[in-house]
């Protein structure tokens, strides 16, 4: 077994290799987990003051790669994610480090407890590297924000030009993979936080079907919405963390939905595209030339590796749905927040959403000096209506998984695909992010696995394919996400 006290900087593994691989040459000896943590740890330092991507490493992540080592000296069997190193987003409870939201009010949030998500990456033998930046509450604070920026770890940027926006609300999740700061990273989405920072970064990210990972001491914004979720560098390694992260929590409402759909993701990702039905969406393509050449580009690879091609497809909702859908939000999140600081075990419980936006304005040069708080300010006001909300939601969610439903139905689909968005825009911090178009909502409202597959890059940016499809179909959307990506169209620079 190597020296722990080498220093790897050049094994062809290190950032290009899969959780699979890496695996294997801590398995054989060629490599130790405090190497490889070690590694990434010094990539950080390096790399870390420009993209402001983790906003701080576990302490104990040395510590708990040598205790890996040992577990393997001892002749154990070492668990799927052995010795990988993973970063977590900071909305995410780990019991080393406190969970901020990226916000300065919560700075000091320890709650010495995992998250159930969090529990199982280390059942499974995964590091926990530290946490990554996000936009600021997720990009639940304000209508003005810019993603990617928190009060405590500042402006994420870009892996592929810092001039150009990481997206969010998982952009120090995405930007880490991207720049080689960790294996994988674990961001979470509400509707677009995974898939939009994966695209803008060339990389994948996966939001699986509401339900099949625990929510549990993660800080919320929808209760019908919110999911945790991994961020990689290959199908394949999403596939993996998927299987580790999903599982039956009693203590979420949701997870007993998904109790017949645990299973070994990463079966039959070899699988070729010959006779899958693929449906092609329109409504969210047309806005970027250089989008609509890469799925073209894309369409016409599918069509040749024996892809059934069925275009033209098309989502209509009604003149009011976008502002809806937001009002759903709205009115979901000052409950679920309340409810989630209620339950902290330490000082923070006594805070409430208006006592939060109060401490904002007291922290103005911290907290608003770059834009205000306008989302907290109209979720506060709200007069929570249970039967209202609940009638909001079952509405549009109706619509969602019976228009994805229909379109698979009708054309007898194995999945859809669309765009997942535009390039990266370059920032603005005057009028704040610029969305020319993309796609995230009817999967997110429906709670419906959304895969988004690097597909090429527009005007030297990355651009992602989704991947989706109906309740539960992880295991159809990988293997069709796996299989777009061998056809090698994307190449990380």
């Amino acid at each position: 077994m190597p020296a722990k006290s080498r220093v790897i900087t050049d094994h062809p593994l290190l950032l290009s290799g899969s959780i699979q691989a890496l695996r294997q040459a801590m398995i054989n000896g060629e490599l130790t987990a405090v190497e490889l943590t070690r590694f990434y740890l010094q990539r950080i330092e390096q790399l870390n003051p420009e993209l402001s991507a983790v906003i701080a490493t576990n302490p104990d992540a040395l510590k708990l790669a040598a205790s890996r080592d040992e577990y393997l000296a001892a002749g154990k069997r070492p668990g799927l994610l052995h010795g990988i190193p993973v970063l977590i987003k900071d909305n995410i409870e780990t019991g080393e480090q406190p969970t901020t939201a990226g916000s300065s009010l919560l700075k000091d949030n320890y709650t010495r407890r995992d998250a159930p998500v969090v529990a199982k990456l280390r059942q499974a033998g995964a590091i926990i590297l530290g946490k990554t930046n996000l936009s600021e509450w997720a990009n639940f604070r304000s209508e003005s924000s810019y993603s990617g920026w928190s009060a405590v770890g500042g402006l994420t940027r870009n892996f592929h030009n810092q001039k150009n926006s990481a997206c969010g609300s998982s952009s120090g999740s995405a930007v880490a993979v991207a720049a080689g700061l960790a294996v994988a990273a674990i961001g979470t989405e509400t509707d677009g936080s995974i898939v939009c920072p994966a695209h803008v970064n060339g990389v994948v990210g996966l939001k699986p079907s509401i339900g099949l990972i625990s929510r549990r001491h993660i800080i919320p914004i929808s209760p019908s919405q919110d999911t945790a979720g991994p961020i990689t560098r290959s199908v394949a390694d999403s596939a993996l963390l998927l299987q580790v992260m999903s599982g039956y929590d009693a203590r979420d409402p949701l997870s007993n939905t998904s109790t017949n759909y645990q299973g070994n993701y990463s079966d039959n990702l070899q699988k070729t595209l010959a006779g899958v039905r693929i449906g092609v969406v329109r409504t969210y393509s047309g806005y970027h030339n250089g989008v609509d050449q890469l799925l073209a580009q894309s369409i016409a690879a599918l069509r040749a590796e024996g892809a059934v091609i069925i275009d033209q497809l098309e989502f209509k909702a009604w003149p009011e749905f976008d502002q809806q859908t937001y009002q759903l939000l709205l009115q979901q999140f000052k409950p679920a927040l309340n409810q989630y600081l209620a339950r902290l075990p330490n000082q923070h419980k006594n805070l409430t959403l208006e006592q939060l936006i109060q401490l904002n304005k007291n922290n103005a040069s911290e907290e608003l000096e770059l834009f205000d708080q306008s989302i907290f300010i109209k979720a506060q006001g709200i007069l929570t209506d249970k039967g209202a909300t609940s009638r909001l939601r079952h509405r549009l969610q109706e619509h969602t998984q019976t228009t994805i439903n229909d379109a698979i139905n009708k054309h007898r689909l194995d999945v859809l695909i669309t765009p997942t968005g535009a390039p990266a825009w370059v920032l603005d911090f005057q009028l704040g992010d610029k969305f020319l178009g993309g796609y995230s909502s009817y999967s997110a409202i429906a709670g419906y696995p959304h895969l988004t597959v690097p597909m090429g890059y527009a005007y030297d940016m990355p651009v992602g394919l989704s991947i989706f499809a109906g309740a539960f179909t992880e295991q159809k959307v990988l293997q069709v996400g796996a299989a777009f990506e061998r056809l090698n169209l994307y190449q990380l620079r």
